[in-house]
This record gives structure tokens, C-alpha cells and sequence, in this order.
């Protein structure tokens, strides 16, 4: 085994190794995020201040100052679709998942590939040397 041979099983093994870690996270980031529900939110803009106001499912009102970031992706809008949380009062996001979940999900299938393209060279240069 030479040099080559050994860097290309590192990488092999560190892909799928890392894509099964993240995996797992991912997982567990998917469970703790809990349930949230779909809603109509309403948007108002007050003294400086964005609002979105919205009803859940058990028909309470619910309302809550959104930060900088969100208003700026809010201006000039009325109605959207918001994510609430389930079984709290005033939480909403404007994603049904968490934004982490999904840079969890890009990194594990990046090791996968990462362990595909290993492990397929892996193959070609141990057929190529007969």
C-alpha cells in the first residue's frame, strides 16, 4: 500500500464516516425542533417596528415583534405564510425548518460524495494495477 493508497482510505473513511455523524445530528436536530404549524400571518408596520400577528390553531391570537433581518425581508408585505410553534404562544419563524437543519443536511451529503468518489477511486486504481 502506498501513500496514495492510504490518503485515498482516509478520505473514504472519513466521507462516510462524517456523513453518518451528521446524519445522526440531523436527526436529532429534526426531533428537537419539535412541531410547527402552518399559519396566515399578518404584517404590520408601527413606529419603526415590524410586526406579524397571526391565529393558531386552538384560534388565539398570537403576535410577536420580528427582528431586523426578517423585517427587511418583510417590507412591503401584508399577508404571508408563517410557521408557528405548536403548544406556544408567540413563536413564529418564516421557514417550516430550521435554517441549521438544512446547512446539516448539505454538509453530511457533501461527505457522502465526498465517500462515493473516494471509495470509486479506490476501485479504479486497484483494477488499473491488476
Amino acid at each position: 500500500m502506498n501513500a496514495l493508497d492510504a490518503v485515498i482510505e482516509v478520505f473514504t473513511w472519513l466521507g462516510f464516516g462524517g456523513a453518518i455523524v451528521l446524519g445522526v445530528v440531523a436527526v436529532i436536530v429534526w426531533v428537537a425542533d419539535g412541531t410547527w404549524l402552518k399559519a396566515e400571518g399578518l404584517v404590520d408596520h408601527e413606529d419603526g417596528a415590524t410586526f406579524v400577528r397571526w391565529y393558531d390553531a386552538d384560534g388565539d391570537a398570537n403576535g410577536v415583534r420580528v427582528g431586523d433581518h426578517d423585517a427587511a425581508a418583510l417590507a412591503g408585505t401584508d399577508r404571508l405564510d408563517i410557521w408557528y410553534r405548536y403548544g406556544w404562544r408567540d413563536r413564529m419563524r418564516l421557514t417550516h425548518r430550521p435554517p441549521a437543519l438544512r446547512a446539516i443536511l448539505i454538509a453530511a451529503a457533501g461527505l457522502l460524495a465526498l465517500g462515493v468518489v473516494a471509495l470509486a477511486v479506490s476501485w479504479v486504481l486497484l483494477f488499473a494495477r491488476g
